[in-house]
């Protein structure tokens, strides 16, 4: 069953959208903001975001980008905003079709079927990164650590991914924060402390002088493979 996010604030429209979806078996998750959107697609997988531009939190194509930063799962973007400006803004910010309000849920269906058709026939993206302590499967979203699988949460997860895709790169806390928790939660560094703390002792040798998960005080993190 392909899990669908709705992100869309009009109450009216997504409880249709909701009923319209479970009654053609698909699993959905409906929210009514950006930084919920974001924390539903780090929470778990999901296999298609229908994302409304005009949101009380955060302009769509923010979330875009920030899902973007750590996804490739389809986006169709559902918006009032007809100006062509704005729909290459949500497509070049990395949004895979744009279908403008109002419309046919018959086109919506159709347009949802030929995007989950388009990933499921594609190649799985990412690849393997090794480090002499643990073997990172991108495509499979797998952890292995002396030939068994390591165990972990999402969240733990998608924090290793942000950084593993951005090998010797520094990413900033505030940016590991807004993709995987939401821009709300930017300024909860403790979080980032936890969490990390977490991967290290499960794929670190020595967690207490890590070699991968580097921290840079008052910065960030980065991954050294």
């Amino acid at each position: 069953m392909n899990r669908v996010l709705v992100v869309e604030d009009d109450a009216a429209l997504r409880r249709a959208l909701a009923i319209t979806l479970r009654s053609r078996d698909y699993e959905v998750v409906a929210v009514a903001d950006g930084g919920s959107a974001l924390r539903e697609a780090a929470a778990a997988a999901i296999d298609l975001v229908i994302l409304d531009l005009g949101l009380p939190d955060l302009d769509g194509v923010e979330v875009i980008r920030a899902l973007r930063a750590w996804s490739q799962v389809p986006i169709i973007v559902l918006s009032a905003r007809d100006a062509q400006q704005q729909k290459v803004d949500a497509l070049d910010a990395g949004a895979d079709d744009y279908v403008t309000k109002p419309f046919g849920m018959g086109e919506l269906l159709a347009r949802l079927r030929a995007s989950l058709r388009r990933t499921e026939s594609a190649p799985n993206a990412g690849g393997t990164v090794e480090t002499d302590a643990f073997t990172v499967d991108l495509a499979a979203g797998r952890v292995r650590r002396a030939g068994v699988d390591v165990r972990l949460t999402p969240t733990e997860w998608h924090l290793v991914e942000a950084l593993v895709r951005r090998p010797g790169i520094l990413v900033t806390g505030h940016q590991l924060l807004a993709e995987v928790w939401g821009p709300k939660y930017e300024r909860e560094t403790n979080y980032l402390r936890v969490y990390f703390a977490q991967i290290r002792r499960k794929l670190e040798d020595d967690p207490s002088h890590p070699r991968h998960f580097i921290t840079e005080p008052g910065l960030g993190y980065r991954f050294e493979p």
